[in-house]
């Protein structure tokens, strides 16, 4: 990698781990308070301001400053030249930049304890909405750097397909661009308006649809980069090659066509949306869990044939042969691991009538912490101990920590999510501060899960801590090495051969596009034809 280039993507993994590191603590402290234990700072204010602190921070800034970092990363190694426009690149960071300080200011005053879906009549100050919008901005402009890049090399390569880890990225970059219309025109033309007193009301309903037309696409910019790292670099990682490489571009074509007109899967309680356009977004719901099946076949068969060729015998013994000591690889497989039940769970989610009956009960969390929470934090987790030694030229230090950290988030997110599943199936409400409920004996029946979900908490912690020591111990105190290059897993028949369909992403977005089309327009144009009763905000705490 160019030295610019490494100190771009080191300024935008620095900001992400930072926000981990935050929302590490913000975490714990909501185990805590959830499992009703009489400590000294506990109160509703501050349970609530925590909670959208940890998920602003977790869901938002990480993901997006780390996979900013990655992408730069990956283009610059997949595409082997330097990323188009430093200057601009530059530019787009410090507005995302700047817009989260803004955001963390009106959540850590106290003036914008609305949790991360930020659903109105709850109100935040204006600073929240700003800083939100200017941070899709500047992601926005790192957007069109990768994809400047990507088409300066295109006009050179016009019969060879891209390498797989930039083809992951630039899928990444469609969702996102498609998905963040929505949030967008939400900021611009109800919250920030609204939270400004230049309008005294606001629609609600509309707020949700425009919030989830953005908000389920926003997992799967969490997920592709991490389904990145499963293809490209842990078989390599592992000593094997990536089984199917057509089957990897298949996926992430598919995430583009369905990751946006489904929606509607997390509105099924709500009013105004007609059950005939619910059932649209379920069956295409459902139809995006194939590229994950598909994902589970390929990886694991590419991390099979790395375990053979390290000796590994037997249907099943292969498993042992696996390097589990690398802190990459066990990242990978113990967040392949979680995402499965993640993924059942998924389904349970899509599928209207069990929606019922787990819908806003802690069953949710529980879930969320499956996908986001391991399958793409632990993996991201994974993929810093691989790049940032080779962002800063810098040997892995506490690697005997970084070894373990996998291993204790797994077992504390095992205790977290099986507990919240099972409470939330005994409808335990999920984001209520009052555990006790005047001391129900319903909830009663929930505290040794609470204090089991306290437990995981703290095992996720301790896990947190560990990582954010050997980063800290790598950027500070790793002996300087030679700043290696990134190596990607290569295809098990070494040929990419020529370009296919699956490399043109013009007509796959426009699919896509006419598909976000055929799933909104009429439902939107329906609620606006309605009469519709605005709301004043509400500021809680």
């Amino acid at each position: 990698m160019t030295l610019h280039d490494r100190k771009l993507a080191t300024a935008h993994m620095a900001v992400g781990l930072a926000a981990f590191g935050v929302a590490t603590f913000m975490a714990l402290m909501q185990a805590l308070s959830r499992a009703n234990l009489d400590l000294p700072w506990r109160s509703a204010r501050m349970y609530y301001l925590s909670v959208t602190g940890h998920g602003v921070l977790m869901a938002i800034v990480f993901t997006t400053f780390v996979i900013m970092g990655l992408g730069i990363a990956f283009a610059n190694a997949g595409l082997g030249r330097p990323i188009r426009g430093p200057k601009l690149a530059w530019l787009g960071f410090w507005i995302a930049f700047v817009g989260t300080l803004a955001a963390l200011w009106a959540i850590f005053v106290g003036k914008a304890s609305v949790l991360y879906t930020f659903y109105p009549p709850m109100q935040a100050h204006p600073a929240f909405y700003i800083g939100l919008t200017l941070l899709v901005v500047g992601s926005w402009v790192w957007c069109g750097v990768i994809v400047a890049t990507y088409l300066d090399w295109r006009r050179e390569h016009r019969d060879q397909p891209v390498a797989l880890s930039v083809h992951g990225m630039l899928a990444t970059i469609a969702v996102w661009c498609i998905a963040t219309v929505g949030v967008a025109i939400e900021m611009l033309a109800q919250l920030i308006p609204w939270s400004l007193g230049l309008v005294d009301t606001i629609d609600p309903l509309l707020s949700r649809i425009l919030f989830w037309y953005f908000g389920h696409p926003l997992v799967y910019f969490w997920l592709i980069p991490a389904y990145v790292i499963w293809y490209t670099v842990a078989p390599k990682a592992a000593g094997g090659k990536l089984f199917s490489d057509p089957l990897a571009r298949l996926v992430f074509v598919m995430f583009i066509l369905l990751s946006t007109p489904v929606g509607f899967h997390h509105q099924f309680m709500d009013p105004g949306i007609s059950a005939g356009w619910k059932m649209l977004h379920t069956v295409n719901t459902l139809g995006i869990l194939f590229p994950s099946l598909v994902t589970a076949f390929t990886v694991v068969a590419s991390l099979e044939i790395a375990a053979r060729l390290r000796g590994g015998r037997g249907l099943l013994g292969w498993i042992t042969a696996l390097p589990w000591g690398d802190p990459l690889v066990s990242s990978v497989l113990l967040s392949m691991l979680l995402f499965a039940v993640g993924g059942i769970g998924g389904a349970i989610n899509a599928a209207y009538g069990m929606n019922a009956v787990v819908h806003n009960t802690a069953w949710i969390q529980g879930h969320f912490h499956l996908t986001v929470g391991t399958a793409s934090a632990l993996t991201f987790m994974g993929a810093s101990y691989w790049l940032v030694p080779k962002l800063v030229g810098r040997d892995l230090e506490l690697g005997l920590l970084a070894k373990v950290q996998p291993f204790l988030w797994f077992v504390g997110m095992l205790l977290f999510s099986i507990a919240n599943h099972i409470t939330g199936v005994m409808g335990m409400p999920r984001r209520i501060y009052e555990a006790s409920y005047g001391d129900s004996p319903v909830a009663q029946s929930w505290e040794g899960l609470t204090l089991m979900s306290a437990l995981g908490g703290a095992f996720l912690f301790l896990s947190a801590s560990f990582f954010l020591l050997v980063m800290l111990g790598t950027v500070l105190a790793g002996k300087r090495n030679e700043q290696p290059a990134l190596e990607f897993a290569e295809p098990v028949n070494g040929q990419l051969g020529a370009r296919t369909v699956l490399d043109r992403f013009t007509p796959w977005v426009v699919v896509a596009v006419v598909l976000v089309i055929i799933a909104y327009a009429y439902p939107l144009m329906s609620h606006l034809q309605m009469e519709r009763f605005g709301s004043p905000g509400f500021q809680v705490f």
